[in-house]
Parts: structure tokens; C-alpha cells; sequence
């Protein structure tokens, strides 16, 4: 459970959240693009994640465009007496012509794609979509600005759980078929500290709040 972090001194600290739940009919599809909103449960977090880590200083709070996460940054940053800065390379990876379908109906429409995506993530590209390798290219580089723009600060990304995953997978040196094995629940909060360009992670996806 997340509560109080311990100082960062004079690293600089990214505090690394996924959105909250998305609205109900939205829950058992593939997600990326799609623009869904928060539903009930997901606001409740939101708010908790604001209270969860009102104690513990960030100089901004960056959100991908989409809804589900910018309304789960909103009171984060309100905590903090900030706004949210929206960044376009944290959106989700795009699925293509994969997106907005039950996880069901890519199981029997894309039988090999989904197996591959389960087993070998890297081999994957969606058909009209992206790859792993797209979406570290664009999420890498973000990230690595953001850093450079607060150093020996702190600051919260809310994003998707494949940007974050791409994130924690970089500064653990995992290879892109081990994707799966960093779980990101809805909510989840993660801590990487950076010692000049040495990442140290200090949490992978904690419950805060609820």
C-alpha cells in the first residue's frame, strides 16, 4: 500500500500510475486508442490516488491524452495544486484493427496473434497498428525528456499499463518477451528513482487508496 514515499534526495523520482478502472463497457476489450472514460469505481481511485500521494511533493504531473487517464491525473495533480500536462507518446500502444474488440472475439478472429502476444510480445506487430517496438520508441524518448526536464524532482506519469510496462521493463533491462511479467493493475503505482542515468526501482504496481 502506498502511502507517505520515502525522500528521493537528489535523484530524480517518476511515480508511475496506471489509470483507474474504465467505465463498464470497456472492461474485457482491448483498449488503445479507444477513448473510454472513467466509470464509477475507476473515479473513487482516481480521488483515493489524490489523497494516497497528496504527502509526497511533485513538481508536474504528466498524463496520456486519453480519458481514462487524464481524469485519473486530474486529482493527483489537484493535490498538488497543479494540472495535469498531457504528452501524446504516453497514450497506448495502438491495436489496430484489434482495438475496441472483446478479448474473445481476437481469440477467434486472430487466433496466432493473440498466442504470439501472450507468448512472444516482440514478434507482434497489429495489422493497421503498432509493435512493442513502436511503442518503446515514442515512450522511451518521452520519458527520458520528462527526466531531463526535473531533475532531482519528483514527478507522476498516468498512463496505460503498456507504457508503463515499456518503462519499468527499460529500467530493469528485461527483453521485450518478458512484457507480461511486470503486472499492472488498474490504480497501480510504481517508483523509479534515477542516480544521474541509473535507474533503481523502489516499488512495481502497489495498491494506493481504495
Amino acid at each position: 500500500m502506498i502511502g507517505n514515499l520515502p525522500p528521493h534526495g537528489a535523484a530524480t523520482r517518476l511515480v508511475l500510475v496506471r489509470h483507474a478502472e474504465p467505465d463498464g463497457p470497456a472492461l474485457g476489450r482491448v483498449c488503445g486508442r479507444t477513448d473510454v472514460p472513467l466509470g464509477a469505481a475507476g473515479r473513487r481511485r482516481a480521488d483515493a490516488l489524490g489523497v494516497a500521494l497528496a504527502a509526497s511533493p511533485l513538481a508536474a504531473v504528466y498524463a496520456s491524452p486519453l480519458a481514462r487517464a487524464l481524469e485519473t491525473a486530474r486529482p493527483i495533480a489537484a493535490a498538488q495544486g497543479l494540472e495535469p500536462v498531457t504528452c501524446d507518446d504516453l497514450r497506448e500502444l495502438d491495436f489496430g484493427d484489434v482495438d475496441g474488440l472483446r478479448f474473445e472475439e481476437v481469440e477467434t478472429r486472430y487466433p496466432e496473434l493473440a498466442r504470439a502476444w501472450t507468448e512472444t510480445p516482440a514478434s507482434v506487430r497489429f495489422p493497421g497498428g503498432e509493435s512493442l517496438a513502436d511503442l518503446r520508441a515514442r515512450v522511451l524518448p518521452a520519458v527520458a525528456a520528462i527526466r531531463a526536464r526535473h531533475r532531482a524532482a519528483a514527478v507522476a506519469i498516468v498512463a496505460h499499463a503498456g507504457v508503463l510496462r515499456v518503462v519499468l521493463a527499460d529500467a530493469l533491462g528485461l527483453p521485450d518477451d518478458a512484457f507480461f511479467r511486470l503486472d499492472q493493475a488498474h490504480g497501480g503505482v510504481s517508483v523509479v528513482d534515477w542516480l544521474a542515468d541509473t535507474p533503481v526501482v523502489r516499488v512495481v504496481n502497489a495498491a494506493a487508496g481504495l
